[in-house]
């Protein structure tokens, strides 16, 4: 083995434990390594320095409305789907100071915060979160206005990402074109086998990384076994897509036609049937992993005399967020939820030019009276997916 920085492109193995090899190289490097780790009865994304934080051996049940730990006892280091955090919680933070007026002196100082400095490194980013941070960088890079926090966590992050080894019941990213296999925008990619990790090396700091690690180059046999990895995550939505009697369907999400679909459906009677369950929480834009609304609020600080302008993430599910002159604009449920939808799957693309949407499936997990956008979407279309 040479320490030598592996090229792009090239793939080769690792004993699964010798994945610390890789924590330790970026720790050295000065990142903050951030993994999955068990937290609260979820699997969540927190800093971790040892791969015995990682959720070994346990899997996670998701269906609409419910999120369960499982321990499989398998070993496996990633035989989870998704969580409800996402790469989001950490270029976009919940929240953020933005300006801070202190009165020293007998002045009044207008300060603004320091740019974030330390690099992330991220491990089990899935294909979808991928696809989501590129919603993301048009949101807060693509525009003549550039986030200059955003641009400068950006800039420093580092992705391992993880190919899915299967489909939770709430997924649909293969609807979406998003997954399950990873394709781009990483630096180090991971396949799970039983007793190893095919690595593929996206970039040149990938490959300077992954060389410390003890590895071997891959026969082209290994290669192939590891594509069948996602491949059968993939066949798992598209069997379940037609189930036979007794067997669970998957998700799916037809996308043929659904911006004219929806926005000529503005008063469909489902409109009122969702906003009867509805609780307007705002659970699935909170855990929604391309959602980027928010809202500034002042924070008085009495003892050190300062306020604090602070960003902090919002949800169109509020009644202030419509919040104008001359009153709220959105009043009821009902015409919050249409705005969410229809801002998602189709006026998205008038936006940005790709949907808002990557299947992840986290709102339907997290919403606490399991509405289901798919099941939505195919009651407007008429009850055909």
């Amino acid at each position: 083995m040479s320490k030598t920085a592996l090229p792009i492109g090239c793939s080769v193995r690792i004993d699964r434990p010798d994945l610390q090899a890789v924590i330790d190289r970026l720790v050295d490097l000065g990142y903050r390594v951030i993994g999955p780790k068990i937290a609260e009865g979820a699997i969540v994304y927190d800093e971790i320095s040892s791969v015995h934080e990682l959720p070994i051996g346990y899997s996670d049940d998701l269906e609409a409305g419910r999120y369960r730990l499982v321990n499989s006892g398998s070993g496996s280091y990633f035989d989870y789907v998704v969580g409800p955090h996402s790469l989001k919680d950490f270029m976009f933070p919940p929240q953020t100071t933005v300006l801070e007026c202190r009165y020293e002196n007998g002045e009044l100082q207008m300060i603004a915060p320091d740019v974030p400095v330390q690099p992330i490194a991220v491990i089990g980013a899935r294909s979808c979160d991928l696809h989501a941070l590129q919603a993301q960088d048009r949101i807060f890079l693509g525009d003549r206005y550039v986030n200059p926090a955003y641009q400068a966590r950006r800039e420093r992050l580092f992705i391992i990402a993880v190919n899915c080894g299967r489909a939770a019941a709430t997924c649909f990213c293969t609807s979406m074109q998003t997954g399950p296999a990873v394709t781009g925008g990483f630096d180090l990619a991971l396949t799970e086998m039983p007793n190893h990790f095919l690595v593929e090396v996206g970039t040149e700091r990938g490959g300077d990384v992954i060389a410390v690690a003890p590895w071997r180059p891959c026969s082209t046999r290994e290669v192939i076994d590891a594509q069948q990895v996602a491949r059968r995550a993939e066949q798992q939505m598209e069997q379940r897509r037609y189930p036979r009697p007794g067997e669970p369907k998957e998700r799916y999400l037809e996308t043929t036609g659904l911006h004219d679909l929806l926005l000529n459906n503005l008063e469909h009677e489902e409109w009122d049937k969702v906003a009867e369950r509805c609780l307007a929480c705002g659970n699935c834009t909170m855990v929604c992993p391309t959602c980027f609304c928010s809202k500034v609020e002042e924070v008085n600080d009495l003892i050190n005399n300062s306020v604090r302008r602070v960003q902090v993430w919002d949800s169109c599910f509020t009644s202030e967020h419509s919040y104008m002159n001359s009153g709220t604009v959105r009043k009821s449920t009902k015409s919050r939820y249409r705005q969410w939808l229809t801002h998602k799957l189709a006026t998205w693309n008038d936006q940005f030019g790709s949907s808002g949407c990557v299947g992840c499936g986290r709102c339907i997990t997290w919403c606490p009276v399991g509405i289901d956008l798919t099941e939505e979407v195919a009651a407007i279309r008429g009850g055909n997916p």
